[in-house]
């Protein structure tokens, strides 16, 4: 099921890509590799976090 999901992701992000270059606007996305592995080092980052168990509850630090 999550490698359906991943598949239709991707799919649906690239006939928008699409999209955006025929109707010849910006994407609303990094346009070049830097920015594209900048945004999967975030995730990375997020993940490794998540796995090891660490976190900090920020909002109810602040009484949100």
């Amino acid at each position: 099921m999550e490698t359906t999901i991943a598949v239709l992701a991707f799919l649906t992000g690239t006939l928008t890509g699409a999209a955006f270059a025929f109707l010849e606007v910006p994407i609303p996305a990094p346009p070049n590799v830097a920015g594209v592995l900048g945004i999967v080092g975030i995730y990375v980052g997020f993940k490794l976090v998540e796995r090891a168990g660490w976190g900090f509850d920020l909002l109810g630090a602040l009484g949100l």
